[in-house]
């Protein structure tokens, strides 16, 4: 499904965008003036990203990808430069969080983890930075979390997975900065979104998060969608190897 069709310009690619959080992003790299190939597992919810893009006018193209199969993300790509013009970013969004006690982990749930969360990630920026190169320029940012910081219980795999999200940025910057491609990574918090369901009592913990922030309230997905805007700005020119904790001034380093 390719939404309202004109002339090609600069496009993003957001994985995960059915989520709040990808979902965000999208719309606001839209906003920006990006043509934007929302990707992600088919459902109900990357549609709905898809109609509000719609409703704001933004050229985009949906991407229906299960990124266990890692072979469709180059597909993906092709098919989103050939619909909405040159690839200008690429958003590492998508991920999943099984929480399961340490000793519980089996291997299959721990490769599957790494599979989406970091072999993933990988290969969508391979891919996109290839392309990238081509043209001397573009960025990609890469979402992590905070957990990487803090460590966090019955989270190994996803911690695991998103302290490697951040060897990843700057390793990659290092390497692409010489082509014009900046690579940064992004920390989010403990925004309120569905990912808020694996906690028992989501009252107390929301309680529990802004008792830890600097700042008293809890964020909001534009907010996060502000910083990624920035780092695959021109404003941002200057900025790579970097990741930003967006998390109201809980984790400070």
């Amino acid at each position: 499904m390719t939404g309202n069709p004109s002339a090609p310009g600069p496009s993003a690619v957001v994985t995960g965008a059915g989520g709040a959080l990808g979902r965000a992003i999208a719309l606001r790299l839209g906003a920006d003036g990006f043509a934007v190939g929302v990707l992600g597992r088919e459902g109900e919810l990357l549609r709905e990203t898809a109609d509000l893009l719609a409703r704001e006018g933004i050229r985009h193209h949906v991407l229906p990808v299960d990124l266990r199969h890692a072979s469709a993300l180059d597909v993906a790509l092709t098919e989103t430069e050939q619909r909405l013009g040159p690839l200008g970013a690429l958003v590492n969004n998508a991920a999943i969080y099984p929480t399961t006690p340490l000793f519980d982990i089996s291997q299959e749930e721990f490769e599957d983890v790494v599979r989406v969360n970091q072999t993933a990630y990988f290969l969508a920026a391979q891919g996109a930075a290839r392309r990238m190169a081509e043209r001397g320029a573009g960025a990609i940012v890469n979402i992590g979390s905070i957990t990487f910081h803090g460590g966090w219980a019955n989270l190994a795999s996803y911690v695991t997975t998103k302290g490697a999200s951040v060897g990843m940025t700057r390793a990659l910057a290092r390497e692409l900065g010489p082509l014009g491609i900046r690579v940064n990574g992004v920390s989010p918090g403990a925004f309120p979104t569905k990912a808020e369901e694996i906690h028992e009592n989501p009252g107390e913990y929301s309680a529990w998060v802004v008792d830890r922030q600097s700042i008293k309230r809890r964020g909001a997905d534009a907010e996060l969608a502000a910083v990624v805007s920035f780092l695959v700005g021109p404003e941002s020119s200057f900025v790579t190897g970097q990741t930003i904790n967006v998390d109201g001034g809980w984790i400070m380093e």
